[in-house]
């Protein structure tokens, strides 16, 4: 076990090493040992193109080899280091180029270097008093993120989670309408509606609910074919809303749908949401890293007339997860909206200048710094880098397009999307030529579950699959790493083609 040895009245006994602080003789050869698994094991050899995108094992399986229970005993430094190399190995390897199945992926080394420091450092970040640094760096990094955006002023804070921003942009939205909310509560105003597209992401229903505006009073609203908000719907749902005595006090957009990666169109969206008083909110967590490169950020043209934007550099930009923000160009909005002025936290007579203390403006207290290991990559690249980044991640999805547009057995699902995802699907020898057959639609939807996990037991690649509307199961490959090339868009190719062509359904 983890202990001294000590003679108490001249027999030796184990110490448990219980003490929550660092001691050079007692943790500095396991602590070496252990930065030195992960360097050379995790960081370095899980990169590798050679290496498993995942060691699949059953969820039975993982509980034999892994004593996953928390135990009455304390164990060694030796057992410890074991555990490491088992949760290593049979976690998925998200740094792994052929990771390609989430809206993430890859581990930054300049961001890594800043998480690690941030977890050494073990900050709060809520008052200037324990977080002098990260307080300044949060307020310099959101003002130029504010600024990219379009913004001369405004507000903004880090999140946990898009969800949770896109949760802060329903609450800003409200109290902005009304702010009695703070105080009365739900009961004190009428019955609030706010619209999204039918392709957002789930978490303005979710939060909708969760804050007691309800989820059926969180309207969807028709897309085109390829994915973006209908305008016309939108406006013929407000002024109904609006009939049967409701009050529409919101509506999100988005800049890259989970999916389809579609861009809604903000600016005709900003002239109604004006006409009607209507607060605009961006859901940027996936594409607003494309406001980083010149060649791609007109894709978000008119984000600058919004009233609030989400947008997660963990994302599009690679930082390591999590690293979300929730933007808005109404100064103080958020301190008024959600501060509680705890005396015990937020003194007023601190001898320094006490609007440092930023963290009233959150509803968490105790709060990451995540601010640090995105501002350590933006310091290594510069915006330069990440313009870099985003174009090389545009042009490999783009010959990832072009290429499986010439091969047999691929069939796009859209044939121009506007992001890094490619959506298509892959169609085996069985059901090629048939697609007239009554039962196509059927048989096709069964391929990508069978090829998932074909892929997955043989950790060769990671890509997701989904169903959407009335649209079969497809695959949905994204590319947020810019360490891939176009040889690795052909491999992409290649092991779809390896895995799926066989296939009988």
């Amino acid at each position: 076990m983890p202990a001294d040895s000590v003679i108490v009245a001249g027999e030796k006994i184990e110490e448990v090493l219980f003490q929550s602080l660092t001691d050079r003789s007692k943790h500095e050869d396991f602590l070496r040992r252990a930065v030195d698994f992960l360097m050379e094991r995790v960081v370095f050899a899980r990169s590798n193109r050679s290496s498993k995108v995942v060691e699949w094992a059953a969820p039975e399986d993982i509980k034999k080899i892994i004593d996953l229970k928390p135990r009455e005993e304390a164990v060694s430094h030796e057992q410890l280091l074991t555990f490491m190399a088992d949760v290593a190995r049979y976690s998925v390897n998200t740094a792994h180029p052929y990771f390609v199945n989430q809206l993430f992926s890859s581990v930054d080394p300049y961001g890594l270097i800043g998480q690690w420091l941030t977890d050494a450092l073990n900050p709060s970040v809520y008052t200037f008093e324990v977080a002098p640094v990260f307080t300044l760096m949060e307020e310099e990094v959101l003002k130029e993120m504010r600024k990219i955006v379009g913004w001369a002023d405004g507000d903004g804070i880090f999140c946990p989670g898009g969800s949770i921003s896109n949760g802060y942009a329903i609450s800003c939205a409200r109290f902005h309408k009304f702010p009695q909310i703070k105080t009365k509560g739900v009961y004190s105003v009428p019955n609030l509606i706010l619209f999204t597209s039918e392709l957002a992401h789930y978490s303005t229903k979710k939060l909708s609910s969760f804050m007691g505006i309800g989820s059926d009073n969180c309207v969807t609203v028709k897309t085109d074919k390829y994915g973006k908000m209908d305008v016309i719907d939108l406006e013929t749902k407000i002024t109904g809303a609006i009939k049967k005595g409701s009050s529409p006090f919101m509506v999100t957009a988005t800049s890259g749908t989970t999916v389809f990666g579609a861009f809604d169109p903000l600016i005709p969206i900003s002239t109604i949401c004006k006409k009607y008083g209507i607060w605009l909110h961006v859901d940027a967590a996936w594409g607003g890293g494309a406001l980083m490169s010149r060649k791609h950020r007109h894709l978000l043209k008119g984000i600058e007339l919004a009233d609030s934007v989400t947008w997660n550099p963990h994302k599009l930009l690679a930082a390591p997860q999590q690293c979300s923000t929730f933007l808005t160009r109404h100064k103080n909005l958020l301190a008024q909206g959600h501060s509680s002025n705890a005396q015990y936290l937020f003194q007023k007579d601190k001898f320094y200048d006490t609007s440092y203390d930023t963290g009233d403006k959150h509803i968490q207290c105790g709060r990451r710094a995540d601010v640090l290991k995105f501002w350590f990559m933006w310091k290594a690249k510069g915006s330069e880098g990440f313009e870099k980044h985003i174009d090389k991640l545009f042009d490999n999805a783009d010959y990832f397009l072009q290429h499986i547009r010439l091969r047999e057995g691929f069939k796009l699902v859209l044939d121009k999307p506007e992001c890094t995802n490619i959506m298509f699907w892959y169609v085996p020898r069985c059901l090629r030529g048939s697609e007239n057959d009554p039962d196509y639609n059927e048989r096709l939807h069964k391929v990508a579950p069978k090829i998932k996990e074909k892929m997955i037991k043989e950790g060769s690649m990671m890509v997701t699959y989904q169903p959407q509307g009335t649209l079969v199961n497809f695959f949905r490959i994204v590319f947020q790493n810019s360490a891939l090339d176009h040889k690795d868009m052909v491999y992409f190719a290649n092991e779809f083609d390896r895995l799926g062509s066989d296939i009988i359904v």
